[in-house]
């Protein structure tokens, strides 16, 4: 059972900043991809942000220019940098990580909440 490892989520007002974390295990094989994905209520989850294999990032169209995806090959880890949040961006958000093998990963996830 592969345990993906999320902080950093919480309250922030309209117009702040939060830097969420994602770790994977060190024994996990080379990652084909690593990012995240979010899910607000009544709504479907979708892709906020994910680094490939090979260096490329992809964001979605709501997000970019305002949140960065980065990450630490040697830690595993990916970060997501949230700058100029706003209550569209309130939801749960999902850390996904994707193997060699094509096999996906979830996170439990963690919840930001965009309020004033």
């Amino acid at each position: 059972q592969v345990q993906l490892v999320e902080s950093g989520g919480g309250l922030v007002q309209p117009g702040g900043s939060l830097r969420l974390s994602c770790a994977a295990p060190g024994s996990m094989p080379i990652i084909n991809a690593m990012g995240w994905y979010r899910q607000a209520p009544g709504k479907e989850r979708e892709l906020v942000a994910v680094w490939r294999w090979g260096g490329s990032a992809n964001y979605a169209d709501s997000v970019k220019d305002r949140f960065t995806i980065s990450r630490d090959n040697a830690k595993n880890t990916v970060y997501l940098q949230l700058n100029s949040l706003n209550s569209d961006d309130t939801a749960v958000y999902y850390c996904y990580v994707r193997d060699y093998k094509l096999d996906d990963y979830w996170g439990r996830g963690t919840q930001v909440t965009v309020s004033s």
